[in-house]
């Protein structure tokens, strides 16, 4: 493990859908990301919900899930969030946080 993985804990990565009135809110998503440092996507779905990927530090993944399971973008409303795929990873497969469309 590298200095960096030490010093900063597991790198985690997670894999997130969001249901509820949550479209069309990827740069809220892309922000919060952002702002927390971690990397990864965000995409509107065919069926209404938003999906993605979540990877970096451990805290910094929960506490990403942590915001789209409760907090979301202002006018989003959040019925549910699943989260799967859940794994300790040894690098970051993504440079940044975008959303794909």
């Amino acid at each position: 493990m590298s200095a960096l993985a030490k010093a900063s804990g597991a790198l985690k990565s997670v894999d997130y859908e969001v249901f509820g009135r949550v479209q069309g809110n990827g740069g809220y998503t892309e922000q919060e990301a952002k702002k927390l440092g971690v990397v990864g996507w965000v995409k509107n779905t065919s069926q209404g919900t938003v999906t993605g990927q979540v990877q970096g530090p451990e805290e910094k993944v929960n506490e990403m899930k942590s915001w789209l399971s409760k907090v979301g973008s202002p006018s989003s409303r959040i019925d549910k969030t699943n989260f799967s795929n859940e794994k300790e990873i040894s690098k970051l497969d993504f440079s940044d946080f975008n959303t794909r469309y």
